[in-house]
């Protein structure tokens, strides 16, 4: 690679083939359209290791009053099967945190950012919803980036020196090992790095510290989606002054979208709730509906396409789909949406004894 291009500690290039003179590795940022997404971009760039942080606190400004902490890693300890064995290959898992003023977020990963940069099995970011905005930093040492203001990041990586490449060149186009920072010596290490005890140089330990200190919450591989601030403002008139869930706060339409994919996936693993718990979850899609019903044709296909997976899940786990599981028999069922039609199969201790002290299996 050329001498002003160096990679993270963390992933090292391992292709004999590699000639640096024939297809180097240079900065910059390539972009496209998201599909099913008007208006909205994906970038991906790469950079340095040495840009990498100042772009990220720069980057923040944009995020202007709050923010959420998104955190990829591998909790538990395994030992990573060998490149060809894919079967078994570990997959890591995401977690987000609350949203929370931007400064404040900024300011607690502080101490933890070079770790969260250089460790080769760590990716994280920072998103806004609302703003239609997220920037992610991943394990595989690349920036990726999502806004509906494309000339406004055009103009950002023009300030941080990024060329435009119609080809971009990826760290992981070529073979490639992932490296933990807690196997590296002392002296390969960066100076206030190399000051840290081992147990501190272990992603398992300081991702875990950042989950407690940040209060963060694990995300199910799911549905992914992006909504642009037109479309977050068109839903927030729709809702309107609608309570959600008996005059809680109001829940942001995207993180609605995600519980009802973890509560499809809680529900075919085995839901372990009681009634109550259910038919939450019932709401949250009610919710959805409320939105889809109110939305331009165009808002609603979007919708309708992000949940159909977890709803074709959801009719697949569903049994006693005569019978309702909202209240009394006034109506039939095949009246009431598809979720209220029926219960889950896999049905935990709670559930089940609910079910049965309201006559469920009596009718």
């Amino acid at each position: 690679m050329p001498a002003d291009f160096t990679l993270p500690l963390g992933l090292r290039n391992r292709d004999p083939l590699f000639r640096p003179e024939k297809m180097p590795q240079l900065e910059g940022y390539e972009l496209s359209l998201l599909e099913d997404c008007e208006n909205a971009y994906r970038f991906t760039a790469v950079v340095s290791v040495e840009k990498v942080i100042p772009i990220i606190r720069d980057f923040a400004r944009y995020l202007t009053d709050e923010a959420f902490f998104i955190l990829e890693y591998y909790p538990e300890e395994t030992l990573v099967p060998l490149p060809t064995d894919e079967e078994n290959q570990p997959t890591p898992e995401v977690y987000y945190s609350p949203y929370a003023p931007t400064a404040e977020i900024l300011g607690l990963i502080k101490p933890y950012i070079e770790r969260l940069v250089h460790d080769g099995f760590v990716g994280f970011g920072l998103a806004n919803n609302r703003l239609g905005l997220e920037m992610f930093y991943s394990e595989e040492k690349v920036l990726t980036f999502f806004t509906d203001n494309h000339l406004r990041l055009c103009h950002f990586f023009r300030k941080h020196n990024l060329p435009f490449h119609t080809d971009l060149v990826l760290p992981t186009d070529f073979s490639h090992d992932h490296l933990a920072l807690v196997g590296f010596a002392r002296h390969e290490l960066p100076a206030d790095l190399a000051k840290l005890p081992a147990i501190d140089l272990d992603a398992v330990n300081f991702c875990q510290q950042l989950v407690d200190l940040l209060d963060m919450y694990p995300v199910e591989e799911g549905i992914s989606f992006f909504l642009t601030r037109k479309e977050q403002e068109e839903i927030g008139q729709m809702l309107g002054s609608q309570e959600i869930f008996d005059g809680e706060e109001e829940v942001e339409f995207g993180s609605l979208l995600l519980n009802w994919s973890d509560f499809v996936t809680e529900c075919e693993e085995g839901f372990d709730g009681d009634l109550e718990e259910y038919r939450l979850g019932l709401k949250i899609r009610d919710l959805i509906q409320f939105v889809m019903d109110a939305a331009t044709p165009e808002l609603r296909a979007k919708i309708e396409k992000i949940v159909e997976e977890p709803d074709a899940g959801f009719r697949r786990i569903l049994v006693d789909r005569r019978k309702r599981i909202d209240c009394g028999d006034t109506q039939d069922a095949a009246q009431q949406p598809f979720w209220y039609q029926g219960v889950v199969r896999h049905q935990g201790v709670d559930l089940r004894r609910d079910l049965i002290r309201s006559g469920w299996f009596a009718r």
